[in-house]
C-alpha cells in the first residue's frame, strides 16, 4: 500500500526553479509514485494536498518552510527517498566549495558585498515578492520579479513606485530578460546588436531573439514586463518605461513589442508613445488583427514576421518539402506546446486560414476547449503543471499527452515546440525521441520547431539533428512549423 511521508525544513528557502529540478530528480527514483519540494505557502499546500502527497507535517508548515513530500510504494522507500532529497538540498552549490559558502540573505547584504549591483532578481514565494521588490527599489535597484501569484494591486503599486524613482520593474511572473547581453531566467545566448525587445511574453521574447540571432542580427536588451502589464488595470507602465529606456539607448535602433492582445485603451497609449519616438518599431500583438500604427512602426502578425521585419528582411516562410513524413490518416492537427505564446502564434495562423481551433490559451476567435476542429494546447498552463515542473524544465510533462496524440487516428499531424536556453531542460529533444521510439509504427506526422541558438547550453544543432534522425520535420520557426502542418493537411 502506498505511503505518504513529509519532512519540513524550517526557514529553508530555495527558488522555485531549483525546487522543480530537484522534484523531477526525486520523482524519477525507484519506488516513487509522486514527489514535490515546495515552500509551505497555503497555495502550495493545497497543490500538494490535491496531488495526494501532503501529510500532517507538511500541512502544518508555514510559508517560510520547505516541505519535502513523497508518495512511494511503502513507508521505507518514502523515508529513504527523503534522505536522498535532503542530501540533494545540502550538497555544495555552484560557485561555492562547501554548503557553508557565504551567500547574502538580503538585498542590503548583497549590495554591501558588490556595490556595483544595479538589478535584483526576485524569486521568492509570491506573498513575499512585493516586499522584497520594494526594498530593492528603495535601494536604487531595478527589479526583475520571477515570482508569480503576486496580487495585481501590488504589481501596480510597485510599478508606480518604480516610475516615481526612475527605476524599472520587470514582472511579476517575468520569466525572460536579456540585459546588457546577460540572459536572465529562461533566456537564450544571443549576440549583442541594435534590436531591443519589450516582451509581455517570455517564450515570445525567446522566439524573436533567437530568430534574430540565427539570421545574423543581435539584441541590445530584451526587457520583460510580466504578462499582466498590458491589462487595463496596469496600463502598460513597464512597457512604457522600457520604451523610454530603449529610446534613450544609443545602441538600440529598432524596438520590437511582443504580447498577446493588450487592452484597447493600453494600445492607444502605446501607439501615442511610439509616435513620439525617433526610432523604428515593430509591433507583434498576437491575434489582435488590424492595428493603426504611426509611420515609424510596422505590424507583424507572427513572432517570425516580427523578427524579420526588425532585421529589415523579407519574411521567409517555408511550406512542406520532401523531408516531411506523410500525414496520418486523420484530418486534424494536435499541437502540444511548452510555450503559451508559441501556442497563441500557431492559433493565429490557423485562424487566419479560416480553420476552427480549440485551445486553453485565450486568443480572439479560438474556441474554449473542448471543441471540434484542430486542438492546440499550452502544457505550461496550471492545469498541467500544478505541483509539477513546467515542461521547459521537465519535458516529461508532455509524454502522456504526446503518446495519446500519436495514437489518435483523428490526427494527421502532431505539432510540437522545443524551447532551449538557460533554465531549461538539458535535452528536450531526447525526451521527444524517447516517446517516438515507443511508437515506431504508423502514426501522424510530427512537425516541430526549436527555439534556441547554437551558443545555448543544449546545443541547437545537436537538438535539431536528434529530432530529424527520429523522423521529425524540424522547421526554422514556430510559425513555419504551424504553416507546414496546415500544408500537410492539404497534401496528405
Amino acid at each position: 500500500m502506498s505511503a505518504v511521508v513529509n519532512l519540513v525544513r524550517k526557514g529553508f528557502y530555495l527558488d522555485s526553479v531549483g525546487l522543480m529540478r530537484m522534484s523531477r530528480e526525486i520523482a524519477a527514483l525507484d519506488g516513487v509514485e509522486d514527489a514535490a519540494l515546495m515552500m509551505g505557502t497555503p497555495a502550495n499546500r493545497e497543490i500538494m494536498a490535491n496531488a495526494g502527497v501532503l501529510a500532517a507535517e507538511g500541512a502544518a508548515a508555514s510559508s517560510g518552510d520547505l516541505v519535502l513530500a513523497v508518495r512511494a510504494e511503502d513507508e521505507a522507500t518514502a523515508r529513504l527517498v527523503l534522505t536522498k532529497a535532503q542530501a540533494l538540498l545540502d550538497q555544495p552549490r555552484r560557485g561555492g566549495t562547501t554548503s557553508a559558502a557565504w551567500r547574502p540573505k538580503t538585498v542590503r547584504a548583497a549590495q554591501r558585498a558588490v556595490p556595483s549591483l544595479d538589478l535584483a532578481l526576485i524569486s521568492v514565494p509570491g506573498e513575499y515578492a512585493a516586499s522584497e521588490a520594494r526594498k530593492a527599489l528603495m535601494r536604487g535597484l531595478d527589479v526583475m520579479i520571477f515570482s508569480d501569484n503576486v496580487p495585481i494591486e501590488q504589481e501596480v503599486e510597485l510599478k508606480l513606485l518604480a516610475r516615481e524613482l526612475g527605476r524599472l520593474v520587470m514582472g511579476p511572473d517575468c520569466g525572460t530578460a536579456i540585459i546588457g547581453g546577460v540572459p536572465l531566467a529562461f533566456a537564450n545566448r544571443v549576440p549583442r546588436g541594435s534590436i531591443g525587445i519589450v516582451g509581455a511574453s517570455g517564450t515570445g521574447t525567446q522566439e524573436v531573439s533567437c530568430i534574430i540571432a540565427r539570421e545574423g542580427g543581435g539584441i541590445s536588451h530584451a526587457i520583460g514586463t510580466g504578462g499582466r502589464d498590458l491589462k487595463e488595470s496596469v496600463g502598460g507602465i513597464t512597457t512604457l518605461r522600457a520604451i523610454d529606456l530603449l529610446d534613450e539607448d544609443p545602441a538600440t535602433e529598432t524596438v520590437v513589442l511582443v504580447s498577446k492582445p493588450p487592452a484597447a485603451g493600453v494600445v492607444r497609449i502605446i501607439r501615442e508613445r511610439i509616435a513620439r519616438s525617433g526610432k523604428r518599431f515593430v509591433v507583434c500583438f498576437l491575434g489582435l488583427g488590424e492595428i493603426d500604427l504611426p509611420a515609424n512602426a510596422q505590424a507583424a502578425p507572427t513572432l517570425r514576421d516580427a523578427a524579420f521585419l526588425a532585421l529589415g528582411k523579407p519574411v521567409a516562410g517555408k511550406g512542406p518539402d520532401d523531408r516531411c513524413r506523410p500525414a496520418g490518416t486523420g484530418r486534424r492537427v494536435e499541437g502540444l506546446f511548452a510555450g503559451g505564446t508559441l501556442c497563441a502564434e500557431a492559433q493565429t495562423i490557423f485562424l487566419r486560414a479560416g480553420l476552427e481551433v480549440s485551445s486553453n490559451v485565450p486568443v480572439p476567435g479560438a474556441s474554449a476547449m473542448p471543441a471540434a476542429g484542430h486542438r492546440l494546447v499550452d502544457l505550461g498552463d496550471d492545469e498541467y503543471t500544478r505541483g509539477k515542473p513546467h515542461p521547459m524544465i521537465d519535458p516529461g510533462v508532455r509524454d502522456q499527452p504526446f503518446e495519446a496524440a500519436l495514437r489518435n487516428p483523428a490526427n494527421a499531424v502532431v505539432l510540437l515546440d522545443v524551447v532551449l536556453g538557460h533554465g531549461g531542460h538539458a535535452d528536450p529533444a531526447g525526451a521527444i525521441v524517447a516517446v517516438l521510439e515507443r511508437h515506431a509504427g504508423a502514426r501522424p506526422a510530427v512537425i516541430a520547431s526549436v527555439t534556441g541558438t547554437r551558443d545555448d547550453p543544449q546545443d541547437l544543432r545537436g537538438q535539431v539533428a536528434k529530432l530529424e534522425a527520429a523522423g521529425v520535420d524540424v522547421r526554422p520557426s514556430n510559425a513555419d512549423a504551424a504553416e507546414t502542418a496546415l500544408g500537410r493537411l492539404d497534401h496528405g
